[in-house]
């Protein structure tokens, strides 16, 4: 099993909040196959550390590699590239765009990815149908409930068949049994391929996933690994 992921004394300091240290030389390689829940305190680097991961946001030093490979921070056109071949999302709120239906929603994170639009359309349908929002395909966010709007980001997230997905308390904002039922949906894409990353202050869940990684004053202090 392979690490798909490598992590080498990042760091990450806000400069405009009087040079806030939000992560501390951080250490650690995520394996394929695997699904790690990231947990700490509100203000401990999570959100962060994920946003370093998707290549959203840039470490202050540090290292991360894919595969081996060093991602090279300066070249933000590869990295989009790159993300949209290998990187699926999911934030707490779906970040859903409100003036496109669910479909359009998906399809348009496949063509980010360079596919043909009859192509884009018709796995999008697959997907959709795959997470059972196949009959909430023309609905927009507006008229989705908060389990449907989460099924779609997974459905975006997976469209392209990411080598990663990170989720951001994926069900912070749902109830507990839409929660569950999400979370369940979340699991079933670990594939031998393919690592999830999410945090979350749900304990119930973290047990539920292969590692569970605290995360206390910028740094990842303890694990079950």
């Amino acid at each position: 099993m392979n690490n798909l992921i490598e992590l080498s004394n990042l760091n990450k300091i806000f400069i405009a909040k009087k040079n806030l240290r939000v992560l501390k030389k951080i250490n650690f390689k995520f394996k394929s196959g695997k699904i790690y829940s990231l947990m700490g305190p509100s203000g401990s680097g999570k959100s962060t550390l994920l946003n370093l991961i998707s290549l959203i946001d840039k470490p202050s030093s540090g290292l991360i590699k894919f595969n081996n490979k060093q991602i090279d921070f300066d070249n933000n056109k590869e990295n989009d590239i790159f993300r949209s071949n290998n990187i699926g999302i999911i934030y707490q709120q779906d970040n859903l765009l409100p003036d496109f239906n669910a479909l359009e929603n998906v399809y348009l994170a496949s063509l980010a990815a360079g596919n043909k639009k009859d192509f884009a359309i018709n796995k999008s349908k697959k997907i959709l149908k795959l997470v059972g929002l196949s009959n909430r395909l023309d609905h927009y966010p507006n008229e989705l409930s908060g389990g449907e709007k989460q099924r779609v980001s997974i459905a975006r997230a997976i469209i392209n068949e990411p080598k990663i997905i990170l989720a951001d308390e994926p069900t912070g904002s749902l109830d507990k049994k839409t929660s569950e039922e999400i979370f369940a949906l979340l699991k079933k894409q670990v594939n031998s391929n393919r690592l999830i990353i999410f945090a979350t202050h749900n304990r119930f869940f973290a047990k539920k996933s292969d590692y569970i990684l605290e995360m206390v004053d910028g740094n990842i202090k303890s694990t079950n690994v």
